[in-house]
Formats: C-alpha cells, structure tokens, sequence
C-alpha cells in the first residue's frame, strides 16, 4: 500500500519520505522518488530533523498501524495530519491532542458497506485510474508468484516480510 500512496502523492506533487525496514527497498523508493527513511536504523526524531528541520511531517500516512502510531504522531508537525488504514487498537491519543494533530481513519469499504458517499468514492477512483492510464501509478509486484495451490506459502511470505509488493496468486 505504501508504494501506492508515495505515487500518489508525488503525482499531487508532493515532496515525500517514506520508511522502510530493509535496506534493500533503498532502490525501489529512489525510483519511486522518495527519500528513505530506515524506521529499523533511525530514531523518528533523527528523520524529522533531517527531512523537515525538526518542525514534523506536513502529513503522515501510517499503512502499519498498532503502536507504529505513537511514531507516526510524534512525526507529525504541529496542527498536521495523521492518516491510517489500520488502526484497530487502543490507544493513548495525548500527543494527538498536545500536537492538535488530525487523525484520519481510511477504510474504503465504508462506503459500499453502508450505501453512502458512493459518487465521491467513484470520482475518487477516477482520478487514481487516469493515474494509471499515465503512467504515474503502478503496482509493485512481488518477484515470486504462486498458485492457487501454494496459497498458503504466499501468504507465509506476505506475513514473513519478505514480499516486495504485492504477491502475486494465479488462478
């Protein structure tokens, strides 16, 4: 999802960082056009000094969700942005509060699930699909594929972390 998000937000001409955990993924965040940030090697107020002068992120898109939020708060500037699509937990939201930072749960299912918003999620769609048709949106695709019959080894590797991208399942 992050590979994702960063296309998009470069295609809106953003300036972005995005995180990794495996010094490996340096190559495809160069291509993608991102400045690396290793969450493994680098304390967050290292990263926030170094990319935005110690004053925080404008806005923080957080894919992992759990207590990586207490990251992602602290690497948000003051009055910024937080958005997340995992964030089924419980948590402490005082630096929300102390930052006034703005937190924003996405689940895109909301609007099919409840019948809502419906014409804003298609134009919304649009938008990301004239994307693809130009060339600034695609997929990063895990180098190994597997079958319908090794499912369970694909999703062995998505949760092992060792998948780059999206795995591949051919029926």
């Amino acid at each position: 999802m992050g590979h994702i998000a960063i296309q998009i937000a470069k295609a809106m001409g953003a300036e972005v960082s995005a995180t990794i955990g495996r010094d490996e993924h340096v190559p495809l965040m160069n291509l993608l056009g991102a400045s690396v940030i290793n969450y493994k090697t680098d304390k967050v107020e290292d990263y926030v000094a170094k990319y935005t002068g110690g004053a925080g992120f404008d806005v923080v898109f957080d894919s992992v969700g759990g207590e990586n939020m207490l990251k992602s708060f602290e690497a948000a500037k003051l009055n910024g942005h937080v958005a997340s699509t995992v964030s089924l937990l419980s948590l402490d939201l005082s630096l929300v509060h102390m930052k006034g930072l703005s937190l924003h749960v996405v689940f895109m299912l909301i609007q099919m699930i409840h019948g809502i918003r419906q014409q804003e999620h298609q134009d919304i769609l649009k938008e990301i699909a004239k994307l693809a048709e130009s060339g600034q949106l695609s997929p990063v695709l895990d180098d190994v594929e597997f079958t319908l019959e090794d499912i369970g080894k694909a999703h062995e590797r998505l949760s092992a972390g060792k998948a780059t991208g999206k795995v591949v399942v051919e029926i």
